[in-house]
C-alpha cells in the first residue's frame, strides 16, 4: 500500500471545530444548537431569549405599541465609529424612538454566508449586545439562515423592534402646521463618508467616525418636557434633504431650509467636494429631524443640547403652507436652490 501522505480522508459532515460557518449551521441540527448558544444566546444572553421558543411574550403597560423593521447590508462590516451589528441596534431603536416610543425589544435575524469567520461572527454580535445594552433593549429572538459561498456577503441581519408611545403622544407628518420649526439635532454626513473611506481605502484629513447611536433618550426628555412635538425623522439614507422631501410630500408643506444654519464637520465637507458628494444627502445613523411649533424651538433645542448626540442641535427652517417646490434651501450666498430627491443613491450599501 502507498504510503503516499497527500491523501487524506475526509469526514463528510461538518466538524464542531470549524472556525468558519459551515451550511450545516444553518440546517437545525447539532450545529446550528451549538451556533445559537455559543455565539447568540452567550452575547446576548437575555433571559427571554434562553427559552429557545419560536417567539417571545411580554406582559404590555398602558400606551400605544410602536413596531418596526429593517436589514443591514453595510460593507464593510466594521468602520471608524461602529460596525453591522451596533448599527443594526441603533437603527432599530432609533425608527421606534421617531414614533415617540421607548424602545423595549428587539429580533434579530442573520443571513451567514458559508466561509464566514466565527470570530468576525463572534465580534459583530457581542457589538451589537453591548448596543442594546447600552439602549437599554433587550434582543429577545431571533433566526439564522446559512447560505452558500459567493450567494451572500458575510453577514446580513434583520431586525424588529417594539416599543411603547406614552398616551397622548401622536407623531407624524400630518400634524406639521405652517410654520413650525425645523430643528436638526446635529451635524451631517459623517456616516457615509466614513464607510466610504474604508471601503474604498480613502485617506481624508482628520478622524471621521460615523455618527451611529441611540436617539430614544432625547426623544423621550422632549416629549418628558412636554415639548409638542409635530414630527421626527431620522436621517439615513438620502440624508436631510431627502428626508425632509419625503416629509413634505406627506404634509402637504413646503419647507424652507437656511444653508448657514445646518452643520457640516470641516473634514466632511472637504471629503464631499473630493468625491462631488452633497453633505445633505449623505447618510447619517446619529441625527434626527424634528417639527416643533416655534413657541416650543430654543426650549427644545436646549434639552436637545443637553445630549452629546445632540450637542450640535440647531434651528434650520420652518414649515410653510403649500408650495410648488417642497423644499427649498437658501444657500450661503442668499440665492435659493430646490432640493429636491435623488433620482439614484450617491453611496450604496451604508446601512
Amino acid at each position: 500500500m502507498s504510503d503516499n501522505k497527500s491523501f487524506e480522508p475526509a469526514c463528510p459532515l461538518p466538524i464542531p471545530e470549524k472556525k468558519t460557518v459551515q451550511l450545516a449551521h444553518g440546517g437545525g441540527g447539532r450545529l446550528m444548537q451549538q451556533l445559537i448558544r455559543e455565539v447568540f444566546v452567550r452575547s446576548f444572553g437575555d433571559p427571554l431569549s434562553t427559552h429557545l421558543h419560536d417567539g417571545a411574550t411580554w406582559p404590555v403597560s398602558e400606551g400605544t405599541l410602536a413596531f418596526t423593521t429593517d436589514s443591514y447590508v453595510v460593507q464593510p462590516l466594521f468602520f471608524p465609529g461602529g460596525d453591522i451589528g451596533s448599527l443594526a441596534v441603533h437603527g432599530t431603536v432609533n425608527d421606534l424612538a421617531m414614533c415617540g416610543a421607548t424602545p423595549l425589544w428587539l429580533s434579530a435575524g442573520f443571513i451567514l454566508e458559508e466561509g464566514l469567520a466565527i470570530e468576525t461572527l463572534q465580534r459583530v454580535v457581542d457589538s451589537m449586545a453591548k448596543a442594546a445594552r447600552e439602549a437599554g433593549v433587550a434582543i429577545v429572538t431571533g433566526d439564522t439562515k446559512v447560505v452558500d459561498k459567493g450567494k451572500g456577503d458575510g453577514i446580513f441581519i434583520n431586525t424588529a423592534g417594539i416599543g411603547v408611545v406614552p398616551p397622548g403622544v401622536n407623531i407624524g407628518p400630518k400634524q406639521i402646521v405652517p410654520g413650525d420649526a425645523i430643528l436638526v439635532s446635529g451635524d451631517l454626513g459623517s456616516h457615509g463618508v466614513a464607510v466610504l473611506s474604508v471601503r474604498e481605502g480613502l485617506s481624508f484629513a482628520g478622524n471621521i467616525a460615523s455618527d451611529s447611536a441611540p436617539l430614544h433618550r432625547v426623544v423621550a426628555h422632549l416629549i418628558a418636557a412636554g415639548i409638542e412635538i409635530h414630527c421626527l425623522r431620522d436621517l439615513t439614507r438620502g440624508g436631510l434633504a431627502s428626508a425632509l422631501n419625503e416629509i413634505a410630500s406627506a404634509s402637504g408643506t413646503t419647507l424652507s431650509i437656511d444653508e448657514r444654519a445646518i452643520a457640516v464637520q470641516n473634514e466632511v465637507q472637504g471629503a464631499c467636494e473630493v468625491l462631488g458628494l452633497d453633505p445633505l444627502y449623505v447618510a447619517n445613523e446619529g441625527r434626527f429631524v424634528a417639527f416643533v411649533p416655534k413657541a416650543d424651538a430654543e426650549r427644545a433645542l436646549v434639552i436637545m443640547r443637553n445630549h452629546a448626540v445632540a450637542r450640535k442641535a440647531s434651528l434650520v427652517g420652518e414649515a410653510g403652507s403649500r408650495g410648488s417646490s417642497p423644499v427649498v434651501l437658501k444657500t450661503v450666498l442668499g440665492t435659493h436652490r430646490i432640493l429636491d430627491l435623488l433620482s439614484g443613491e450617491q453611496l450604496p450599501r451604508i446601512c
